[in-house]
């Protein structure tokens, strides 16, 4: 019997598969510099387990679930500093970490999209995501330009982070299995994280040109651009999917000296 209850609420489904919680956690590159981690949602620690024997990186664990904390504090009463009953996405990172580190997680399915852009705004100290999404959410983030999967969570990934698509994780891994399978990726943020344009309205121009996909964006961007002054811009003809991140920069500093 299950020492922590699965609670569908949170959408908890625990891995059980050691060999797959090896491979998410030797998906960490601490090469890259960072001295510290942060597991999100480790239920019962099966991660954990390995994370707190690595010595290249101190492991902070962070759980909502009040058993799943209780439940750690007994298993890891070494770390128990380190362990943190809190809820991720209202944290703030800055009164635990001083300086770059990573996030690591078998994250909860229904709020993937939530966690992601919770890095987002944190991507001045994120610096490398290892973590386990719904295949589906894995395979969005990895998404090329052109494909139906890219959208605008594809676009704002990748113009901060590389984003690699590790391997596919069976349901059979978990306890409950969920009904769908499951993708590992990993995000590794880019040296200049910040773009060359006006980035609040690169955020605004992505999100509508994918609010109406199916429309070109001189249509979709109708709210934001000036379009007698845009001109015959080629840019414009082409829909949301087609456009890579460098395009979207560009579109976007083309708008802001048009306006």
């Amino acid at each position: 019997m299950s020492l922590v209850r699965a609670k569908k609420h949170l959408g908890q489904h625990f891995l059980t598969d050691k060999n797959i919680a090896a491979r998410i956690v030797n998906g960490l590159t601490p090469e890259r510099g960072f001295n510290q981690v942060l597991e999100v949602g480790p239920g019962m620690g099966i991660l954990s387990d390995v994370l707190l024997q690595k010595t290249e990186y101190e492991t902070y664990l962070i759980d909502i679930d009040t058993e799943s904390y209780e439940f750690l504090l007994k298993q890891y009463p070494a770390a128990a500093t380190r362990i943190i009953n809190a809820d991720f996405l209202e944290m703030d990172f800055s009164t635990i970490f001083k300086e770059d580190f990573a996030i690591i997680g078998n994250f909860p399915y229904n709020i993937s999209s939530q966690i992601l852009f919770k890095v987002l705004d944190n991507r001045h100290q994120v610096v490398e995501v290892v973590g386990m999404f719904q295949k589906e959410v894995a395979e969005r983030c990895a998404a090329k330009p052109g494909s139906k999967e890219y959208g605008i969570l594809s676009v704002f990934l990748q113009a901060y982070y590389k984003v690699e698509y590790l391997f596919t994780v069976k349901a059979g891994a978990f306890n409950p299995p969920p009904k769908v399978l499951s993708g590992v990726i990993r995000l590794t943020r880019n040296q200049i994280f910040t773009l060359d344009c006006d980035e609040k309205l690169f955020w605004q121009v992505v999100k509508a040109g994918f609010n109406q996909r199916r429309k070109t964006l001189r249509n979709a961007l109708s709210s934001l651009i000036n379009k007698e002054k845009m001109g015959e811009e080629p840019l414009l003809e082409l829909r949301a999917e087609r456009l890579t991140v460098a395009d979207f920069v560009e579109l976007t500093n083309k708008i802001s000296a048009n306006r």
